[in-house]
């Protein structure tokens, strides 16, 4: 229900394991898995950031539609 908070547990705890396993990666011996944890962090990031954009969207467009529709109920 909208106004019931996401229970956000299980991506909570998902996001926690990925951080600790970079964080191990970060100290490999091999600087190619070194590198590679700047990279998953940044894709990472990004990844959220567009996740926030689309809900954004979604969210703006629910409310025009919403809008939309009410105004043909009243033109009826």
């Amino acid at each position: 229900m909208a106004w019931q908070k996401e229970d956000t547990t299980y991506n909570d705890i998902r996001e926690k394991s990925l951080n600790q396993w970079l964080d191990e990666m970060a100290e490999h011996e091999d600087i190619a898995v070194r590198g590679g944890v700047k990279l998953a962090r940044e894709y990472m990031q990004h990844l959220k950031d567009e996740n926030s954009r689309l809900h954004s969207e979604i969210e703006l467009r629910n409310e025009y539609l919403k809008k939309m529709k009410d105004k043909d109920k009243k033109a009826l």
